[in-house]
């Protein structure tokens, strides 16, 4: 039953989570001549009771595919505002928050499929009890259904890439908002490997990844 129940993959955030596709490139950083990100403006502290990541893995069969999703919880995090238009930010995910939506009512289940995520074979929680987004370039988006690109680096088992996410950023008085779309990462370049054997199903590389953040102004 263990082995039927592996763990699939999601994030950090989670993290976000939220993000160009990861890739080989190195990750930019806040001195580089790419970013156009600072902390000049007024600060807002992320609302940890209303933000969240939401992940979802998938399982191949021959015939069939499954999937399990769930959440995890921010610890910490900030935005910048800047002449009402969002400048900078970085969100910080708890990875022992871990848990998966589809099981809440199996109690026995549930606490076998979070353990597995935790463990070596995943996300090694002990060692990396944190994952992280670090927004680098805020453009505005003219088209489609998101109104706002964000580009940053998101770190999962120590591993940073950098990613591209859609989103739609709200800046009111006193809050902002950032809500991304459902994005796919593959697992494998942050280190998440573990594959079952292969009668158990296939566990598929690419894991999806949605990130919502409230953050209220800093008095």
């Amino acid at each position: 039953m263990k082995r039927k129940l592996f763990s699939l993959a999601i994030p950090a955030l989670f993290i976000a989570v939220a993000m160009v596709s990861c890739n080989k490139e190195k990750p930019v950083t806040s001195e580089s001549n790419e970013i156009t990100t600072t902390k000049d403006g007024s600060q807002f502290v992320l609302d940890t009771l209303n933000s969240k990541v939401e992940w979802k893995g998938y399982k191949i069969f021959k015939s069939e595919s499954t999937s399990h999703f769930g959440t995890i919880k921010f610890e910490s995090g900030d935005v910048t505002v800047k002449e009402g238009k969002l400048e900078s930010g970085k969100f910080v995910a708890d990875m022992n928050s871990l848990t998966s939506v589809d099981l809440k009512d199996d109690t026995e289940q549930l606490g076998k499929l979070n353990g597995h995520l935790k463990s070596g074979d995943f996300f090694e929680v002990e060692k990396f009890p944190t994952a992280s987004f670090e927004i680098t370039k805020v453009t505005p988006a003219t088209e489609g259904d998101y109104n706002t690109l964000l580009d940053g680096n998101l770190t999962i088992k120590g591993i940073t890439k950098p990613v591209q996410f859609k989103a739609n950023v709200s800046v009111k008085e006193g809050e902002v908002s950032i809500a991304t779309e459902p994005k796919d990462v593959k697992r494998e370049e942050f280190g998440v490997k573990f594959q079952a054997p292969a009668e158990n199903g296939v566990i598929k590389d690419e894991v999806t990844l949605q990130i919502s953040v409230k953050a209220l102004e800093k008095k």
